[in-house]
């Protein structure tokens, strides 16, 4: 990476801890796991990498990491409950040792300091696109649920639930720079077209490995979004194929013994496993492609690394 980024992030995490600061012990203590967490900061590194491609100086980029990083952080905590998750980040989950209402009391105290860094921002635009972002965030997160409910199980709904899970979120680290740097219109479409495309392919990755990856790797068992009900690419492109088996399995959450198994099974005899590495390699070359209003730099070259991961992890 960029030694400059390095810098950057290591700046980011001491504001970080900052904006996290409480004199209440429970708020502190929350914050200080998920600042000590850390996570691989890809959102900052986005916001920090489209700084770099489109000028924007270093607080105006660091305000938007900032942003995105807290928001990102208070619905981790929201969704955890929701979830009924043990662990996050492999520690306990906030709310399985504090409580219900402190971990969605820490998380609202995130929002709220969200809403000061986009006062310090003076930006009503980049006010405007946080507020979208939070909007979709909470909209993804119901439709899936919604989906699991009403066994709603399609391509267009399960677009609209990783975009609001995640792309969303990794465009509005990239565009919010460019918007406080006044950036020409096509840089600006550029980077959130990058940004919805890598943020698809990033998901749908993490999707399919949740189902076909190996469990020593991933640290938990396979299957795990069968077992909320959650049709995902390989799945769907099963119905598509008119194999229907695997509905009665969602269905029941995968309870039972070789739900799971037989799911693989059905994925891989009718080639699903392929047509989603083959979705996620097309987003990936989107992302890729929009790039290509930037000259080339080292920021366009990171970020364009980071989708060609994704296209050689469906190798």
């Amino acid at each position: 990476m960029d030694p400059t980024v390095v810098d950057r992030l290591t700046r980011f995490e001491t504001r970080l801890q900052a904006e996290l600061r409480s004199d209440v012990a429970f708020i502190e203590a929350i914050g200080a796991d998920l600042a000590g967490a850390g996570g691989k900061r890809l959102r900052p590194t986005l916001a920090f990498l489209a700084a770099d491609l489109v000028g924007a100086d270093e607080e105006r980029s660091m305000l938007v990491a900032l942003a995105v990083e807290l928001l990102h952080s208070a619905s981790l905590l929201h969704d955890d409950l929701i979830d009924d998750a043990d662990t996050r980040r492999g520690g306990v989950a906030a709310f399985r040792r504090y409580g219900n209402v402190v971990s969605v009391m820490s998380g609202d105290f995130m929002l709220a300091r969200v809403l000061g860094l986009l006062a310090q921002s003076g930006s009503a635009s980049f006010t405007q696109l946080m507020s979208e972002t939070a909007a979709r965030i909470c909209e993804g997160e119901v439709l899936q649920f919604q989906a699991a409910t009403l066994e709603t199980h399609d391509f267009e709904t399960y677009r609209n639930v990783i975009e609001g899970k995640t792309a969303v979120l990794l465009a509005t680290a990239l565009e919010g720079p460019a918007l406080l740097a006044s950036a020409p219109e096509p840089q600006r479409e550029a980077l959130r077209r990058f940004g919805m495309a890598y943020g698809r392919a990033f998901q749908m990755q993490d999707d399919r490995l949740d189902l076909l990856g190996d469990e020593a790797r991933l640290g938990k068992p396979v299957g795990g979004d069968l077992r909320e009900g959650k049709a995902t690419y390989p799945v769907l492109a099963l119905f598509d194929a008119g194999v229907d088996e695997p509905r009665a399995l969602l269905r029941r959450h995968a309870r039972q013994p070789g739900d799971v198994e037989r799911v693989i099974e059905l994925v891989r005899e009718h080639g699903a496993d392929v047509r989603a590495a083959e979705a996620i390699a097309a987003e990936a070359r989107d992302a890729i492609a929009a790039l290509e209003v930037f000259p080339p730099s080292p920021a366009r070259a990171a970020l364009e690394g980071l989708a060609r991961r994704e296209l050689e992890r469906t190798v």
